[in-house]
């Protein structure tokens, strides 16, 4: 099948397939006469794999690890259930980050309408808040604290 078929069967975009292929989560495929790629059904099966996986927010290497073990005919099921573990306790950490920043911003909020709105130096409004000295303990998610 070409490329767009197996895009319409995976609601994998043709670029984002043609990405996988270029960094190996999916083979090189068969070429046609004519050049086109030609994608056999384990090539449906591999993808709808990857595809889940990114869905779920496995990253790219943990997706690599999975298929050589599948690919060596070894069972990925504990490695993949220690994943999926590894990613619920992530998406925790994360809600919970969140639920702080959400109150942080309420709490603000709250005070930052009973300021000034029209103080150009930032001495007796909002502004000087948010300037502040940040809370040591909260990480923005994706950054490394300092």
């Amino acid at each position: 099948m070409r490329i767009q078929a197996l895009a319409q069967q995976t609601g994998v975009p043709a670029r984002t397939i043609r990405f996988y292929e270029t960094i190996g989560l999916l083979p090189p495929p068969q070429r046609q006469p004519n050049g086109y790629r030609d994608y056999t059904l384990e090539d449906v099966e591999r993808l709808r794999l990857v595809a889940g996986a990114r869905r779920l927010g496995l990253a790219l290497e943990d997706i690599r690890q999975i298929l050589a073990l599948r690919d060596r005919h070894e069972a990925p099921c504990r490695t993949l259930l220690i994943m999926l573990e590894h990613k619920a306790e992530e998406i925790a950490h994360l809600i919970r980050d969140l639920q702080h920043l959400e109150q942080e911003l309420r709490a603000l909020h709250a005070l930052g309408i009973t300021l000034s709105l029209n103080d150009i130096e930032g001495k007796d409004c909002i502004c000087h808040l948010i300037s502040a000295q940040p809370d040591p303990t909260f990480t923005i998610p994706n950054e490394e604290p300092e």
